[in-house]
Order: structure tokens, then sequence, then C-alpha cells
């Protein structure tokens, strides 16, 4: 084949010889050839002929008016698949598996041509201070156990768009609460307030369709106190928060290539997880170090105190000794029955408050139904009425630990219900005003010992102050494969 590179050849040499068989032999080419191109002067990259016109026969050309409207009428929403499995139903034996590939063609090409016009990214320019987003993204998909257990979490991330620094914190919910907590500990550890923050279209911040506020109360006041403008993507639309959805990518790719490194994904608690994940959110940022220092010297100063990143509640606590809050049940002081009490909800607890006193500090349960019952709330009734602990329905609460559990079960058969539920009420109430720690252990101790469990054996154990032995460690010694290939060799054994 000819290539341009010869034939320009041909055209600089062509005065140069006085025959032209001479000239087709300096270019490298065949006399016939050379006469042809020097008789048209065209490169062979210029003589090429479009090609326009079928080579076989459109099998779906009967069909095709069909096929457009279909296509026409969904804005391209049917698949070739399912526009190709339709034809084969309705004619039987005109079309062949192998023709999906054809009309897979023709589909794209007329998507191309006069198909509806597709979703443009349109790449953004950031000025240093301007533009901060956020996110929550799941941290499931990596597997992270905490004590053995499996921990599902979401990861709060923030990031300034034009140096990439970025700060985060562990969550389990997208709520209010987390949002606040997550952007105001990175505003506080960043030392400024960019000019304009970036979220989802998130519940948490923003109204529903329709509503005349497009950002919630809440969200508006912690906005207006640190004095930034609030943005929002529209609904559905990830990418518009591109900056972030790739921060998201990265930030958990490197989580993971340091775990394979770490050889483990079991953390011991969650705190110890939460100091790994910002080792890696630090060695990250030491790679923005240039445009950070120009983002620090356009950021706002910080207010000088932090936004409440907590919304009050107000519950009466029932004649049960709970009170419902954001679907679930929580336990209080018998004390409380029947008063009201304030309830300040953060991302991760709740403080109850009453007559301007904080009482107590309660974890926050997630999802929906659950229940969290102190049994430290309830013993001192308990105690009295110890009738109404067998069929109690928060009766798997009362059991602090394995140990009290085992204490239990031994003493339902020992004695009767009524007597093992009063025996066993009374070391709980032992356990609340004196030590649930030594509690267990004298029960750990009396139950390896295989000796009669009671009250006053637990009390007297706790007065003795006694110190009880450590628990027995069992050693198994390292197996041999050697000895399974010895049990291939031996005779088979014939059993008559």
């Amino acid at each position: 084949m000819v290539t341009d590179q010869q034939v320009r050849r041909l055209f600089d040499v062509q005065n140069r010889y006085e025959y032209q068989y001479q000239v087709a032999d300096a270019a490298g080419i065949s006399r016939k050839t050379a006469h042809k191109y020097l008789t048209g002067g065209k490169l062979p990259s210029h003589c090429k002929v479009e090609h326009t016109w079928p080579t076989r026969q459109d099998p779906f050309a009967e069909d095709w008016a069909f096929i457009e409207q279909l296509l026409k009428d969904t804005q391209a929403a049917l698949e070739a698949k399912t526009l190709f499995d339709y034809l084969q139903r309705a004619y039987p034996g005109k079309y062949h598996n192998g023709q999906l590939r054809t009309l897979q063609r023709r589909i794209k090409a007329w998507k191309a041509l006069y198909g509806p016009a597709k979703e443009v990214f349109f790449s953004q320019h950031y000025d240093p201070g301007q533009w901060s987003c956020s996110d929550f993204t799941s941290m499931n998909k990596l597997s992270i156990t905490i004590a053995r257990q499996p921990f599902d979490h979401l990861f709060y991330h923030f990031v300034l768009c034009y140096s990439n620094w970025q700060a985060g914190r562990i969550c389990f919910s997208e709520s209010l609460e987390s949002l606040s907590l997550g952007i105001q500990n990175a505003l506080w550890k960043l030392g400024g307030v960019p000019f304009y923050h970036r979220t989802d279209n998130l519940t948490s911040a923003v109204h529903k369709v329709g509503h005349p506020d497009i950002f919630t109360d809440k969200y508006r006041g912690l906005a207006g106190h640190y004095g930034f403008e609030s943005s929002k993507t529209n609904p559905a639309s990830p990418h518009e928060n591109g900056d972030i959805e790739k921060s998201n990518d990265l930030f958990k790719n490197a989580v993971d290539q340091s775990l394979i490194i770490r050889g483990s994904r079991d953390f011991d608690t969650v705190e110890e997880y939460e100091k790994f994940l910002q080792k890696i959110i630090d060695r990250m940022n030491q790679n923005c170090h240039k445009r950070f220092a120009e983002e620090m010297e356009v950021l706002k100063g910080l207010p000088n105190l932090r936004y409440d990143d907590y919304e009050t509640k107000t519950c009466k606590v029932g004649r049960g000794g709970t009170f419902r809050l954001l679907h679930n049940t929580y336990s209080a002081h018998s004390r409380l029955v029947g008063e009201t009490v304030k309830v300040r909800v953060y991302a991760d607890k709740l403080e109850i408050w009453y007559a301007q006193r904080h009482i107590e500090t309660l974890p926050r349960l997630r999802g929906e139904n659950g229940h969290y019952i102190n049994y430290r709330h309830h013993i001192d009734r308990l105690v009295r009425k110890p009738g109404a602990f067998e069929n109690y329905c928060y009766k798997d609460d009362l059991f602090p630990t394995s140990q009290f559990r085992i204490a239990y079960d031994i003493l339902r058969e020992a004695y009767s219900i009524r007597q093992a539920s009063k025996e066993y009420l009374k070391i709980l109430e032992l356990a609340a005003k004196e030590s649930e720690s030594l509690v267990n252990e004298a029960l750990r101790l009396l139950i390896n010992l295989e000796e009669e469990i009671s009250f006053e054996k637990v009390k007297a154990f706790i007065d003795s102050k006694q110190k009880t032995p450590e628990p027995t460690e069992v050693y198994i010694e390292p197996v041999d494969i050697n000895d399974y290939d010895m049990l291939l060799e031996m005779p088979e054994c014939v059993c008559v």
C-alpha cells in the first residue's frame, strides 16, 4: 500500500530525473503507480472515497419505523435488548440472536443523531477560600469490625474545593445533628470559614420541593452563625457535587489500602478506628500545603463560640419509667415517672435535663423501634415487685453481662421462679449500688467453682475485697500436619 510519505517523495524528485521509471525507483514505488499519482497530483489519503453505502441488506428495514417511533415515545429509555426480545416474540423466526449487535449499533447511531440531549459535565474553576462541600458516604463495603463485631457506619466528609484539604468524622445517620457536628468540627479544625458551602439535597438541611424556604431553620441558623452562604445540588444529582464525590472515592480507597497494609480490619474500640481514619486524612492533607496556604489567607474568621449542635425535644416519662424519642424507647430514673424532661439530641448521644439541670447522658440509638433500658433506673422498684421480672418486656436488658445471665439460669434451676427472681434482683441491686464489675467477678468465681449462687455469697465476696483469680488460660498444642499423612499411609481396616 502506497503511503503519503512515498508520494511526497515522488513529487519532490520528479524534476531530478529524465525518465519516469527513475522517479518511481527513487520513491520506492512501481512505474504504473508513480504515473497515476503524478497525473492526479493528489496524496493517497486525499484519494480515499468516503464509505457511505451499505455493504449488506438491513434486516430491520421493515420494522425500523416502528422501532424509531417507540424510541421517540419513550425518550430513548428502552434498551436495544428489550426491543430485540419484543421483536423476536412478535415475529417468531424472523430475527436470530446474532442480529442483536446490529440493532444495538443502529439504535446507538439513532440516539447520537436524533435522540434526547445527554447530561454534560462542566469542569469548574474555584478561587481560594470560596467554596467548600460536604457529604455522607457509607463505609460498610470496607467490612470494618469492632471487637470482632460488624460495624455499620457512615463517614461525614468535608472538603475545600480549591486545595482539596479535608476533614471528617464517623457518624451513623444523615441527621441534622451529624451534619452540624461535622461542619463545625471541620471549620474549627480548619481555623476559618469559606464563603460558600454546598451539600447534597439532604432532608436534614433542605426542605421538600414546594416549601417557601429552601433550607431548614436550624441549618440556616448554623450558616448564619458562621457566615457562609448555603448551596445545594438538585435531587438525585450527586455529580453536581463532584468534588466531594471524587474525594469520597479517593479517601475510601486510601483507607482500604491502609487496611491491607495493616493486615486486619478489626479494631478494639471505635476510638482506635477513629484515630486510624484521622491519620489517613492528615497524611492526605500533606499534599495540598501550597494551595491550602492560599486559602488560609482569604478565609473568614471563626465566631467566638460554637453553634448548638443539638436539637431539644420535650418528652414525658410514662408510668413504665420510659419515654419515646425519635421512634425509639429509653428508660429514665423511676423518680421522673410522670414528669416532663427536656432531651438534647446530639449526633451520638442524648442529654437528659430536668429543672435546668443535666441529669444524665444516654447513648443515641440508631434506626427505629429499638430500646435502651438501664437497670439502675428501675432496680429499686423491681426489688419490691420481683413478680414483675419474669415477664417484663425488657427483661433481656436487665442482664448487664453474660455472667449475670448464667447466674439467673442457675437460680431458676435451684429455686422457684419467684424465689429465683427475688434472689437475682437483690444481686442486681448490689451491682447498681456497689460495683457492677465486682459483682460480675464474684459471679464468675462462683460459677467456675460450681458453688451455690446467692446474694449473701456475692455480698460476702465484695465485703472481703479479695482478688479473683485470673481466668484460666487454655493452651492448645499446635497441630502437626504430618500426622494426617500418616493416617493416609495406614492400611485399610476391614470391619467384619
